[in-house]
């Protein structure tokens, strides 16, 4: 059997929509398609408005120029996550400062936040890691204390949310979320942007399409902005995923509980941990991941390299930013590195089916 780490669902729905948007001739971002897809996207996940863009990256970029972050500002963000939440800050000329993760959840420890802000910080960046939401209420208190932007990176988590507070992306000042190929929906590549303030919407607008235009002068700019606008057909595949979120949605929590189930031995025995779901919390699980238990003569390279031999795909935890090239300090954060060397995602996609999840699992207890 071949499993792959994670396949997008795309319907005949889906091929209609996009065929109807290139029948139409509305394929650029002027498109009442990008539109449509960006107001139902802001009611789904709880804000006033949404700013579609081409990638995750892009819209992180894109918030961060529209809070008006510059070169010299600091923005904390945990050290464990993907390069762009670090690159989008890097690219205004701005420092990425990070704190380690928490041990439960593997989102940024929010007690460490306090003693990292200076007098140059202007943003704090939580990551909502896998689908678990970070712990947001200390977060925006401390943010609000000491007068911060909050610049929510749930590019992971789509219809996660914290009692409360609502979901993922309307909790902070503005949300990125990304909609790459494996994500809960997908249009392809792309992003978006989730605010509740009009100022911020209308900036984001247009700084997305080149500062372009104010003022009744068409080819004016006051700005450099930024060509980050999303397709109309990128918005026509995008219109009918969001149709479908909430069963995509319960398609991952159902996998994840039949992961559990399949490998609760593993857990009992302390060969394995499953990722944390705390109380008040809703993890959308974007990927099933494990710990591999260091008390134990298999690693976790080990056990992707025996499901690899038996076709199925996985992928290492992220590498902490503090050690890559780019972004290396002789900081230590020792929760971060101890997950991303014994971290693993199974897979965990759209068009996975229970015997593919059992053949897995059937495959890790018999390395085990």
């Amino acid at each position: 059997m071949k499993v792959p780490v994670s396949t997008p669902d795309i319907t005949k729905a889906d091929i209609k929509n996009v065929t109807a948007c290139m029948k139409a001739g509305w394929v650029s971002g002027i498109s009442r398609w990008v539109e449509d897809f960006e107001s139902n996207f802001a009611k789904f996940i709880g804000t006033e408005y949404a700013v579609a863009t081409g990638s995750g990256t892009t819209a992180l970029h894109l918030a961060c120029a529209t809070l008006d972050i510059r070169p010299g500002d600091e923005v904390i963000m945990p050290t464990f996550t993907m390069i762009a939440s670090a690159n989008a800050v890097r690219y205004l000329g701005a420092k990425p400062v990070f704190v380690d993760s928490d041990p439960q959840t593997w989102c940024m420890d929010v007690n460490q936040i306090q003693d990292k802000i200076t007098k140059k910080t202007v943003a704090i960046m939580p990551v909502h890691i896998y689908g678990h939401p970070c712990d947001m209420k200390p977060l925006i208190e401390m943010s609000e204390d000491a007068s911060l932007w909050v610049i929510e990176d749930a590019a992971e988590s789509h219809g996660a949310d914290i009692e409360g507070m609502g979901r993922t992306g309307s909790i902070g000042d503005i949300g990125a979320f990304s909609l790459y190929a494996n994500k809960i929906i997908t249009t392809g590549e792309g992003g978006i942007l989730t605010m509740h303030h009009k100022k911020d919407y209308e900036r984001a607008k247009w700084l997305r399409a080149h500062a372009f235009g104010r003022h009744g002068r068409h080819y004016w700019h006051e700005e450099v902005g930024y060509g980050y606008r999303m397709s109309g057909l990128q918005a026509a595949l995008g219109l009918g995923q969001l149709e479908r979120i909430d069963y995509y949605i319960e398609k991952r929590r159902l996998a994840a509980n039949v992961y559990m189930m399949e490998l609760l031995d593993l857990m009992k025995k302390n060969l394995i941990s499953f990722p944390a779901e705390l109380e008040g919390f809703k993890n959308v699980y974007w990927m099933f991941s494990i710990l591999i238990k260091d008390n134990i003569h298999i690693d976790r390279d080990d056990v992707m390299d025996h499901l690899k031999k038996k076709g199925i795909e996985t992928r290492t935890f992220f590498y902490p930013l503090h050690i890559m090239l780019p972004y290396k300090t002789s900081e230590e954060f020792p929760v971060a590195e101890d997950i991303a060397n014994r971290g693993m995602n199974l897979p965990s996609g759209n068009q996975l089916t229970i015997p593919q999840i059992k053949y897995v699992c059937k495959c890790i207890k018999e390395l085990f």
